[in-house]
């Protein structure tokens, strides 16, 4: 039961850190052209 003490802190920790990620890739602009690598793909240019 005592490891339940550096458990829960720690999770709570890592997912602070991965909504602080989340909204930084929202701010940065990395949501906002999600068709252009799906076409690019398929675009010939040779």
């Amino acid at each position: 039961m005592d490891i339940m003490i550096f458990l829960i802190p720690a999770a709570v920790l890592m997912g602070a850190i991965g909504l602080a990620a989340f909204f930084w890739s929202l701010r940065s602009g990395q949501y906002e052209d999600l068709e252009g690598a799906a076409h690019r793909i398929l675009i010939d240019e040779d």
